[in-house]
């Protein structure tokens, strides 16, 4: 490029001294509210009582699409007072009760604030367990487009019968039930759910069936129990004319139960479709550890909307079609050799139920690893090939609009990148952790130590930190905090190769391979290589998601 050789060196200072400062990481521009802040934070009304387990009943009525119900909420009293319980407008709280006692409750916007007891209370509290039974009705908010807006779903099947179901992840469970609407802080004990309906349909619930009752009115009365904790938005109804079957395999923890419930006309596709879940299964347990949720089954359900990853109850409306509806999201050729749907929502059980951030601005812990659980399950299938031409692919989807951790304590997302980004960070992650061993025990590891838990970002760096022994902090901060891509500049200088990291945060020095095996470790600073040790040429294998510029 140069004609000057001996210039080459100052004018490749020059060049990189002229890219855009480092931005400021994570800043959002967005202001929040007061019901924001009531809504995303662990604050003052959700202190002092630990919820232990839901126990909700609910009759919904078709013709109004309204429900009524009562939700019996034990918990853990360390000195709760004015207690925040979440339902969203219009919904409505008729009653909180406690000992056969009323309490004293007031509406702000979304949240009530229930008197438990009063806030002038001096005298020092023995903790232990209570309980509170909530009275409520109301028209919940209606999805539009489910499940990514969120709320109840009223439709028909292809035969024009009722089918109903709740997608609210986000948005909350609070937009149709009364609870601690906190991802912080999910029911220990489990929860059950008892839904009254007409009784020629089914209604089907999370974990396994705890018994169907047969009303004097002409409904029926489907009660599910869940004996792990559960995320509060994975508690859903799904109502429709199901038809069921069931299957085993043998898993990592002994026989797991498999159970499907399906529309009656979609019986047998099902039964030949679903023939990927034991592979799957066998895929994930062998990369994530065993499945999270033994005790309650695995289980998929028909939905009427796309899917979700209700625990134990995998909402599935693919279509019975290969790819994410007949799309393969990553352009390879890969993504149409599996069903997206069962992969994905499947994959959350692990990361989203098993592992739960508290605020969801760190759903990337969710979303990246799930991602990254499709090229796990190409890879399982297909061949390791096959699982990095998947994720590579993926790329082409990513927006770098904003940082991929969002504003903690206002219930506020970051971008949509923590999906094919975030898997793309995980797979960066493991090139520069070189042993395919160890990256599985990380993963293995997180769900085995994390095991039925909330978690932070922190939490999670700080121990893949640990486990692979190499201090991965800049890369989580490039990729998670910042929308810029590593580029990795060079320029040949006589028989060198001059190059350097740019456009990254301070401090990034992370590792690429070349494709002749060699690794470079460029850093801010110049540095050189002969061409020949690097194989005559800059070419960086493409599983790290950088950019790679000649200057």
């Amino acid at each position: 490029m140069f004609k000057n050789c001996s210039k080459i060196l100052v004018l490749f200072f020059i060049a990189i001294s002229v890219l855009p400062a480092q931005a400021q990481l994570g800043v959002s521009n967005k202001s929040f509210t007061r019901q924001d802040t009531l809504r995303g934070s662990n604050g003052a009304g959700r202190m002092g009582w630990d919820v232990l387990r839901y126990d909700i009943s609910i009759m919904p009525n078709f013709s109004s699409r309204t429900i009524t119900g009562k939700n019996t909420i034990t918990f853990y009293d360390t000195g709760a007072k004015l207690m925040q319980v979440d339902l969203q407008e219009p919904m409505l709280i008729d009653s909180v009760i406690f000992n056969g006692k009323l309490l004293p409750q007031r509406r702000e916007g979304n949240a009530y604030w229930v008197e438990f007891r009063s806030p002038r209370l001096k005298y020092k509290i023995k903790p232990g367990p209570r309980e509170i039974t909530i009275y409520f009705h109301g028209t919940p908010k209606a999805a539009k487009n489910a499940p990514w807006d969120g709320g109840w779903i009223w439709s028909k099947d292809e035969k024009g019968r009722d089918w109903i179901s709740v997608a609210c992840q986000g948005l909350g469970a609070s937009v149709w039930y009364p609870c601690k609407d906190y991802q912080g802080d999910e029911p220990d004990k489990g929860a059950s759910l008892a839904v009254t309906v007409p009784d020629t349909l089914v209604a089907v619930g999370n974990g396994r069936l705890a018994g169907e009752q047969k009303n004097a009115d002409g409904t029926a009365t489907w009660t599910w129990q869940v004996k792990n904790p559960i995320n509060n938005y994975n508690i859903v109804p799904y109502i429709g004319k199901y038809v069921n079957f069931k299957d085993k395999m043998k898993g990592e923890k002994g026989e797991l139960d498999l159970d499907y419930w399906v529309l009656d006309y979609n019986l047998e596709k099902a039964k030949k479709h679903f023939e990927v879940v034991k592979p799957m299964i066998t895929c994930f347990e062998s990369w994530m550890g065993p499945y999270p949720f033994y005790e309650d089954s695995y289980k998929l359900v028909d939905a009427p909307h796309l899917g979700m990853e209700h625990q134990s109850a995998v909402a599935y409306g693919n279509k019975y079609g290969m790819g994410y509806l007949g799309k393969d999201l990553s352009g390879s050729g890969w993504g149409l050799k599996f069903d997206f749907i069962i992969v994905h929502e499947s994959g959350h059980e692990w990361f989203a139920n098993n592992i739960t951030s508290k605020d969801i601005a760190d759903m990337w812990i969710h979303e990246s690893f799930t991602n990254y659980s499709e090229t796990l399950f190409t890879e399982c299938e297909f061949g390791k090939k096959a699982g990095s031409e998947y994720v590579i692919g993926t790329r082409k989807n990513i927006a770098n609009d904003i940082p991929i951790i969002g504003v903690y304590g206002v219930n506020e997302e970051g971008s949509g990148d923590m999906y094919y980004k975030g898997g793309n960070m995980l797979h960066t992650i493991r090139q520069v952790i070189d042993n395919d061993a160890l990256f599985k025990n990380i993963l293995r590891g997180l769900n085995k130590d994390f095991y039925h838990q909330t978690v932070t970002t922190q939490q999670v760096e700080r121990y893949m930190n640990q486990k692979s022994k190499k201090d991965l902090s800049k890369i989580f901060d490039q990729y998670l905090r910042t929308t810029r891509i590593p580029e990795l500049q060079y320029k040949v200088e006589g028989d060198n190769l001059v190059y350097k990291w740019s456009n990254t945060v301070k401090g990034f020095n992370m590792p690429v391979l070349l494709a002749n095996g060699r690794w470079l470790h460029p850093s801010e600073t110049v540095q050189k290589i002969s061409l020949k040790e690097a194989g005559g040429k800059m070419n960086v294998v493409p599983d790290f998601y950088i950019t790679v510029k000649e200057i």
